[in-house]
């Protein structure tokens, strides 16, 4: 298929899509882009003079992967958190990463973009074959072209598919990924592949995209990925939406749910969700094993950097869920639970670390 018949035939689906009207994609109730009207002045107040510590004191701790994923997941599931919304399952044996960002800064705004705290554990050479990339939507810290680039060069060799909400596979072709491999998604649309062995269905999400030059001209999705025996939730970005309980519906139980818990205020509590806000799309799932994502990584709100895990230790105690919060690069089989362990607890310069003291975890509470 030739570049342009590509392009000509993402445009028609673009505009047969029922989220596109007017020029552009929508969520099914008004949304703004931005802070919500009349906050704009107490966030620059806040910014200048909130006093929140928004980088931890040095890198924080990471393990490799590699010896992990050289041993099968006993139970069929296996997740690593490489950092934001960057994360590695492993379902039935086979390899879906999701959001990938492997840039030290996000954004073409070269010195004053985002800095990761830390690198990710370890390089995109060293990620074992792949059977699925997906892609949530097309911000910086969530589609990273550097990235793409090296993973095509990877993928064209396996015939990787890239599976991304529609309007996104322009960019990943532009990017080297072959159109064969790209998989565009409206909301309730799947992509079988592997043979049937893998599924991964776009839903519903309440976001917005865009990146320089036109927003919301590209579609923003969660996904449900799914085996015969396993099936995951992964949020990408979005605020709490009622939909979340039809996508239960469709779907639930889920052996994992990952969630957005990071880059949160409430002035853009409609666009993400911070932890309070996950905890309630987790019931509406149905519930089941919680991962918090996009958090731990840049500087992408006024919060204090590590108050998306210290609330979210909080609230999950206080509402018996079953939280996992595992040390960056660590696999782990959600089946078999994770002790809580504020490993990211790090001390400054010149302080001596602590001890680690496990938190107790809560009994899991898993929806019928």
């Amino acid at each position: 298929m030739s570049a342009r018949r590509s392009r000509g035939l993402r445009s028609e689906r673009v505009l047969a899509s029922p989220q596109f009207r007017d020029g552009i994609f929508r969520n099914p109730r008004p949304v703004a882009l931005g802070p919500k009207p009349g906050t704009r002045l107490g966030i620059g107040r806040e910014y200048l003079f909130g006093g929140q510590t928004r980088r931890p004191p040095r890198p924080l701790p990471s393990a490799s992967p590699l010896p992990g994923w050289a041993r099968p997941a006993d139970t069929g599931l296996r997740a690593t958190w490489l950092g934001h919304s960057t994360v590695l399952l492993e379902l039935d044996g086979l390899r879906v990463l999701t959001d990938p960002v492997w840039s030290e800064r996000i954004s073409p705004l070269g010195v004053v973009a985002p800095r990761r705290f830390q690198p990710v554990p370890i390089p995109v050479e060293a990620l074992p074959p792949l059977d699925a990339i997906v892609i949530s939507h097309d911000h910086y810290d969530h589609l990273d072209r550097p990235t793409i680039q090296a993973l095509a060069a990877r993928a064209s060799t396996r015939g990787t598919p890239f599976v991304a909400p529609i309007g996104v596979g322009g960019l990943l072709e532009a990017w080297g990924v072959p159109a064969a491999q790209i998989h565009e998604l409206d909301w309730w649309e799947q992509a079988t592949l592997r043979g049937g062995d893998l599924a991964i269905t776009a839903t519903p999400s309440q976001h917005f995209s865009g990146r320089i030059g036109g927003s919301n001209r590209t579609l923003w999705a969660s996904m449900v990925i799914q085996t015969a025996n396993r099936r995951v939730f992964f949020s990408g970005d979005t605020g709490l939406t009622p939909q979340f309980a039809e996508i239960a519906a469709r779907f639930a139980p889920f052996d994992l749910v990952m969630l957005e818990v990071g880059g949160f205020h409430p002035a853009w509590d409609h666009i993400h969700m911070g932890p309070a806000g996950a905890l309630d799309a987790l019931r509406l799932l149905g519930g089941g094993p919680f991962l918090p994502v996009h958090w731990g990584t840049f500087n992408l709100a006024l919060h204090a950097w590590d108050w998306p895990a210290e609330t979210a230790i909080s609230l999950a105690a206080e509402q018996r869920v079953e939280l996992l919060m595992p040390r960056l690069g660590a696999p782990f089989e959600p089946a078999r639970g994770l002790a809580l362990e504020p490993w990211w607890r790090v001390p400054g310069r010149g302080e001596v670390a602590p001890a680690p003291t496990p938190v107790p975890a809560p009994a899991p509470a898993r929806a019928s």
